[in-house]
């Protein structure tokens, strides 16, 4: 006992190893008389507060365009091929042979101006109608000088007429638009599909400058956002590179990526392995968030402190209902702090340790 007690003595004037630091450690600045950061005890009477302040971090343009209808057929665009074949039956045809009732004009590009070129004919414009509408209207120019034409006319589109998928299909490359119906599930279909390795993929549309961005899972859950493709739109597939951080006594300390749009505390904590039910305060789980200065509101609006910690009570069920709240948002810190009692432990345990391999020693040399 004696052995015991000086044991205690000695080792408790040293500093134990540990795996995190005590709640009280953490926040023994805010009792300051200017500290430098904001604390906030979560409940459920403060989360509806909590929950309208500003978010914080990289996060995804929640300004998805929603689904629309388009026409089912193509129109024609600069740098589209079409081929023309015109059929005549007068025997002494300006277009056609002698012994043939049709020519063709294979791969006549329209050009920037939105036209083609027909001998005898000059220039049509067929920039922006349907090939049926096309068709009728170089068939009434040509009535001029061939009354009995008749035209066929094919299409081929050009880049002005498809969209691009870039990655995170099977076979990403250019699509030519089949009509003007054409939407962004068809688009992912056609290229394969979204790969299964990817974790909680972005499916992202950038058009005309602007870029919008949503969960592969919120659009393949609703066809509300099967969003209406239009001409020389860029959609990239890629993986959410949203993270947080976790730290303290859990059994994963890592930088952790979001599996999902959204991720609330009690859920951060699950992705970090739970608590470490031998070290870990229940009682002192954190959240550590920085504001930008444009943020700050002195109203109770918004933090009044760049820098906020929030602190949880998981041994409540105030505590545990709030945390399911809290959402946590990219680059935050979630710490499980350590146990007062944890040192303490540590420190029976190494004593325990010392008095065991005492006895022993002490049993081998009685027995000599």
């Amino acid at each position: 006992m004696i052995a015991l007690v000086a044991g205690v003595a000695i080792l408790g004037g040293c500093s134990l190893p540990r795996g995190a630091a005590v709640q009280s450690e953490v926040l023994s600045e805010a009792d300051a008389e200017y500290p430098s950061f904001q604390v906030i005890d979560v409940t459920r009477a403060n989360m509806p507060l909590i929950a309208s302040w500003p978010r914080t971090g990289p996060e995804m343009d929640r300004n998805w365009l929603g689904t629309s209808t388009g026409a089912n057929q193509s129109v024609i665009q600069t740098g589209d091929l079409v081929n023309i074949r015109i059929w005549d039956s007068q025997e002494n045809s300006l277009l056609t042979n002698p012994s043939e009732k049709s020519t063709e004009m294979p791969n006549v590009e329209v050009g920037a101006n939105g036209a083609i070129f027909l001998p005898y004919v000059d220039e049509v414009f067929i920039r922006g109608l349907t090939p049926n509408s096309a068709r009728q209207r170089i068939q009434s120019k040509l009535e001029a000088i061939v009354p009995t034409a008749q035209v066929q006319l094919s299409l081929t589109q050009g880049r002005s007429n498809s969209v691009e998928m870039v990655g995170g299909v099977s076979s990403p490359g250019s699509y030519a638009m089949p009509s003007r119906n054409y939407k962004i599930l068809g688009l992912i279909a056609d290229a394969g599909g979204i790969s299964s390795s990817m974790k909680n993929p972005l499916v992202r549309l950038m058009r005309q400058g602007a870029t919008y961005e949503i969960s592969a899972n919120t659009l393949l859950g609703s066809g509300s956002y099967n969003t209406l493709l239009l001409p020389g739109d860029t959609v990239v597939v890629e993986e959410d590179d949203r993270t947080f951080t976790g730290m303290g006594a859990s059994s994963r300390q890592t930088v952790v990526n979001f599996p999902k749009e959204e991720v609330n505390a009690l859920e951060a904590l699950s992705l970090m392995g739970g608590l470490y039910d031998v070290r870990a305060d229940p009682k002192g789980v954190m959240v550590l968030r920085e504001y930008s200065p444009r943020q700050l509101r002195s109203d109770g609006s918004a933090p009044n402190m760049q820098q906020v910690v929030f602190t949880f009570d998981l041994t409540s069920a105030d505590g545990l209902f709030a945390a399911r709240k809290f959402q946590i948002y990219p680059d935050d810190v979630v710490l499980a702090t350590e146990s007062p009692l944890a040192g303490l432990q540590t420190l029976l345990s190494i004593v325990n340790s010392g008095v065991t391999t005492t006895q022993r020693s002490v049993a081998a040399a009685n027995a000599f």
